[in-house]
């Protein structure tokens, strides 16, 4: 590191120190708009993601980035954030904006969206997820800012909507262009650096079969006379969906425990979870069963749509013709099957994550762990078990880490995150950032 780096870097990390409380009293104001996602809960008064993102804009436009925010949805704003440099060198810090619902607010012991202090943390839905790193990404802009650095290569802050719902926010400005060198999303990882996630497909399959009256169910189970009076035997499409679901639970074991484990993330990760099932009789326009209240009528239907989690090391359209050749596979099995095929359907709901996997000895991942080196804190380098929107970064081809500070309760109660680590992470954000992007 040139020494005017060297220099820079102790510069920027005295600079957060220094402004510490400007990171508390940010996130604490965070915390205290709330923007659960619309898509959980709908209430003008919780619903204020516009509300943040302008509060956010007038900090980015007082420390002199160029600012630009568009809705992704109606009143869903994206906000971002830039100092101009090059390319070669750039790097982008990026959090989301939404929260999930704060739930029973009896269970809580604080005020969900006070922001109070107690202990050294910050209480409150969003100060983990993710406030408290959107609050950190501004504070490592206003530090370059308020040091006069001017970087080589282009800092932007990205703060996104609708990453709880499937990250459709990150997913629009990367269809816009957003591109740069690197990517550190500051999700809450425990000041752990994770360079890795699986990928996640949401599938639904439809599974057809032949209602009748439920009377007649002997005639369709147990063996009968072939003639000419014989009714036409129903073919039950929860029954095939008992079966399929067992199979597919195979399948899940097969993947889990034959598939070479990511060397950063937990054995078993790769799951086939079945989530939501749905089975019936008149198939709608919906795609889905409309007729649900009639045990009397043998269903012609039965719908379940799967979370499939896959490999870092995997690709989505690997994983895509394994899940389809099983599903023929099983269909094959069956004479109904055969002729009345099993359909399958990718992004449900337009949802889809591909997976992160930037090697560990990349140089994003090594800044970071230098920087915590140098102030004595040893670094685990581990994968993220979730997803987040480091995801559709990384489908754009984007190295990315995702690296957040120490909390607990994200999508529970008393979530809260801890001040120190949080002060910790901007430190190290800070640091990496004059690295990454070099200073003129």
């Amino acid at each position: 590191m040139a020494d005017a780096e060297a220099d820079a870097v102790r510069a920027i990390v005295a600079e957060v120190d220094r402004e510490a409380a400007f990171l508390i009293d940010l996130t604490q104001s965070l915390v205290r708009i709330p923007t659960v996602n619309p898509k959980f809960e709908t209430d003008p008064a919780l619903n204020r993601e516009a509300e943040l993102q302008q509060h956010l804009r007038g900090i980015l436009d007082d420390i002199g980035m160029s600012t630009e925010s568009y809705d992704v949805f109606p009143g869903r704003p994206n906000l971002t954030g830039r100092f101009a440099g090059s390319e070669d060198r750039s790097l982008i810090l990026c959090g989301h904006v939404d929260v999930v619902p704060a739930g029973e607010r009896a269970q809580w012991s604080v005020d969900p969206f006070g922001a109070e202090i107690h202990n050294g943390r910050i209480y409150g839905r969003g100060s983990m997820d993710m406030k408290a790193g959107v609050a950190a990404t501004l504070a490592v802009a206003r530090a370059v800012h308020r040091l006069g650095l001017t970087l080589e290569g282009a800092l932007s802050i990205h703060a996104v909507v609708d990453e709880e719902a499937g990250g459709f926010g990150a997913m629009d400005l990367v269809r816009r262009g957003a591109r740069a060198a690197g990517l550190i999303v500051t999700e809450p990882t425990d000041e752990t650096v994770q360079p890795a996630e699986g990928g996640l497909e949401w599938v639904r399959v439809t599974i057809p079969g032949r209602n009748g009256h439920s009377a007649w169910r002997y005639n369709e189970i147990f063996p009968q006379r072939v003639s000419p009076d014989r009714l036409t035997p129903a073919v039950n499409a929860i029954d095939i969906a008992a079966r399929f679901l067992t199979a597919v639970r195979d399948l899940e074991r097969d993947w889990t425990t034959r598939k070479p484990a990511h060397p950063l993330l937990p054995p078993g990760v790769n799951t086939i979870s079945p989530g939501v099932m749905m089975a019936g009789s008149s198939l709608g326009q919906n795609g889905l069963p409309q007729i649900l209240t009639n045990p009397a009528i043998i269903p012609d239907v039965a719908v379940i749509d799967f979370d499939i989690k896959f490999l870092p090391n995997e690709t989505s359209a690997q994983v895509r013709r394994e899940f389809e050749a099983f599903v023929l596979a099983f269909s094959q099995q069956d004479s109904w099957l055969r002729d009345h095929p099993i359909r399958v359907q990718w992004e449900l709901g337009g949802l889809h994550f591909p997976p992160l996997n930037t090697p560990t000895d990349h140089p994003l991942v090594q800044t970071l762990v230098r920087h915590r080196a140098e102030r004595a804190m040893a670094t685990e380098v581990k994968g993220f078990v979730a997803v987040c929107d480091a995801a559709h970064y990384a489908g754009a081809g984007i190295p990315g880490v995702i690296h957040g500070p120490i909390g607990a309760g994200l999508h529970g109660v008393d979530e809260y995150v801890d001040i120190a680590s949080l002060i910790s992470v901007a430190r190290t954000l800070a640091a990496t950032a004059v690295t990454w992007c070099g200073i003129k």
